[in-house]
């Protein structure tokens, strides 16, 4: 007998897939990142993701910005045991993430058939967030670990959540431009 790796079969077709651009070289150190706009903050986190599973042989794909059903990026991680297809909902917020986000993605993960979803945000989750979590495939990052994520890749951003809400971002799709959501 002869050891042969598993396969893990992943369909990655999927017409949400638009093509991804480099924001992450273009962060400087003391960037805000609740000052970023919602794009460049969900092709942040793709960029962050594809490097935090690079080893493994995983694909990143950044989903359209509307109609995407729910899902920011895809994870096609291909190791059998821990992988599969991981759903990212970027939430670059000011305010704390309530429940109803956090039960979006869960009912995200079962309708996309995934192994699991993860929640990102600048902000934070409530207490009622974490006890949803609980024993389901979710991940909550709050904005202390994403700094700690970017940073573990060498990136030096830092998160202000007053200086964004001064800013007015919360509602502008691109930062500087006036165009909004």
């Amino acid at each position: 007998m002869v050891p042969v790796q598993p396969i893990l079969s992943l369909n990655r077709g999927d017409s949400r897939f638009v093509p991804s651009h480099d924001v992450a070289s273009h962060l400087k150190e003391g960037t805000n990142l609740a000052s970023l706009g919602w794009e460049e903050f969900e092709h942040l986190i793709r960029q962050l993701f594809e490097k935090e599973f690079a080893r493994e042989g995983s694909e990143v794909k950044v989903t359209q910005s509307s109609r995407d059903g729910g899902v920011d990026a895809v994870i096609f991680d291909p190791d059998p045991i821990r992988g599969g297809k991981i759903v990212i909902q970027a939430k670059r917020y000011t305010n704390t993430v309530g429940v109803s986000a956090v039960r979006d993605l869960y009912g995200t993960v079962l309708n996309e058939g995934a192994s699991k979803g993860i929640l990102v945000t600048t902000s934070s989750f409530g207490p009622d967030t974490y006890a949803f979590a609980r024993n389901k495939p979710l991940t909550l990052l709050d904005g202390a670990n994403l700094v700690y994520l970017l940073g573990k890749q060498g990136y030096k951003a830092r998160i202000d959540l007053d200086e964004a809400k001064a800013l007015g971002v919360s509602m502008q799709r691109f930062v500087g431009t006036g165009v909004t959501d």
